[in-house]
């Protein structure tokens, strides 16, 4: 029977709240399935199962608070079922008792008591907040109309709804007549909304500066950085670039972002080590390339979800990904996967005109490259002095699986690869 937990998002990420199942007990899953939904620091996120089987049981109603690795669910895999009968035939063997003669009782043995049929439980997509307000209100979140995100139930549903179950005779402004019972009102039992006062209650932007915070306290405590810069011509590649985009609609046109994601793509090819984890005091370095990128959330704060296999994307195929993902993280709907698998994270600022990012690396990674804003900038080459457009490239590596050398020769690949853009 395998066992479905809590999962990590993050190095800071030590609780998480399960908001809703989106499946049932009997349901069969596949490896990549959507089953879960939980409320992180960073905001909701997809979880999915990593085995094949059916659910056989949920153990966690939404609404929880729980520790990472919680066993939420159980899931019966294929070879369960193939060892079930041989363990049957055991169990049935080992429990018959002989009957003594003379006795008066059967010699059948006794079959197992069947288990009450728990009928199947109608899943509501609500946020954590939505459902104690309902509590405390006395709703019932299956009649409310939500207004969140995919159909989701929030606060202020839960609040018309309850405002809808109040007699009009008695308003919430009025107070009720003596002889009516405080408890028919429910509008007039809403709690007043009080200040947060628990890490759990603040507000989210603020929930999200902590975990940023955690995370990159225990970077800059436990990673030994190095830091390298190099600036780079961007011309050739923004002249094809320009070349290539004529030919294309307005939606299918590429940014230069694409390309310098795709030149340290090929550049890891020449530094691998600089792709992978340092776990149990290890170097782990990875073959497939699953790219994080740093995407600054509208309400604050930012998160650094993957895109998985970007080695194996062309670059319309990156520029495609990497709109998805952009898309999905500002409106909290990342996979669990996502967020946990990145081998190398890229970080772009340009597009706030900062010219030069040093940033930290986020553990368990072992590097970050940093992309500042393109400027025009004076540029000698071969003897001749003009102007360029130029990129300010960093890297910050962890010493204890790579060296300054060989983080040289990371950004000067990525260098060699920006002038030759077709081959990208």
């Amino acid at each position: 029977m395998g066992e479905f937990r809590m999962p990590s998002m993050g190095a800071d990420m030590e609780a998480a709240t399960l908001v809703e199942w989106t499946v049932e007990p009997g349901d069969a899953v596949q490896r990549g399935d959507i089953i879960a939904e939980i409320e992180t620091e960073k905001g909701n996120i997809d979880v999915e199962v990593f085995e094949d089987g059916v659910v056989d049981e949920l153990l966690v109603e939404p609404g929880e608070k729980l520790p990472v690795g919680t066993v939420l669910a159980r899931i019966r895999r294929e070879k369960d079922d193939e060892e079930a009968p041989a363990e049957a035939v055991t169990s049935k063997t080992e429990g018959t008792e002989p009957a003594h003669a003379g006795d008066g009782e059967s010699t059948a043995p006794r079959l197992p008591e069947k288990s009450p049929t728990v009928p199947p439980r109608r899943h509501v997509r609500a946020s954590p907040l939505a459902r104690r307000v309902a509590a405390d209100l006395g709703v019932d979140l299956s009649k409310v109309t939500g207004s969140g995100p995919q159909g989701a139930i929030q606060r202020i549903d839960v609040e018309r709804a309850a405002q809808a179950l109040a007699p009009p005779e008695m308003p919430p402004e009025k107070e009720p007549p003596e002889e009516a019972p405080k408890e028919e009102s429910p509008a007039e039992e809403a709690p007043t909304e009080e200040a947060p006062t628990t890490e759990a209650e603040a507000p989210y932007p603020e929930r999200m500066r902590q975990a940023i915070a955690k995370a990159m306290a225990r970077s800059n405590r436990e990673i030994p950085h190095y830091f390298l810069e190099t600036p780079i011509s961007m011309q050739r590649a923004l002249q094809w670039l320009e070349s290539e985009n004529e030919e294309r609609s307005v939606k299918e046109r590429l940014l230069p972002v694409v390309l310098l994601f795709r030149a340290v793509i090929r550049a890891l090819d020449d530094v691998p080590a600089l792709n992978g984890y340092w776990r149990n005091d290890r170097h782990e370095p990875q073959e497939a390339i699953h790219l994080g990128v740093a995407i600054s959330l509208r309400q604050g704060g930012l998160v650094i979800p993957a895109i998985r296999n970007a080695d194996q994307k062309s670059v319309d195929e990156l520029m495609q990904a990497l709109d998805d993902l952009i898309t999905r993280a500002r409106s909290g709907r990342l996979r669990s996967s996502e967020l946990t698998e990145a081998t190398i994270t890229v970080t772009n600022l340009g597009d706030l005109g900062v010219e030069t990012v040093h940033g930290m690396i986020y553990p368990p990674q072992v590097a970050l490259v940093g992309f500042g804003k393109i400027t025009e900038r004076p540029w000698a080459e071969d003897g001749m002095l003009g102007v360029r457009p130029v990129v300010t490239a960093t890297l910050a590596g962890d010493h204890r699986a790579t060296d300054g050398r060989q983080g040289a020769k990371f950004l000067d690949a990525i260098n060699e690869h920006l002038q030759r853009p077709d081959e990208l």
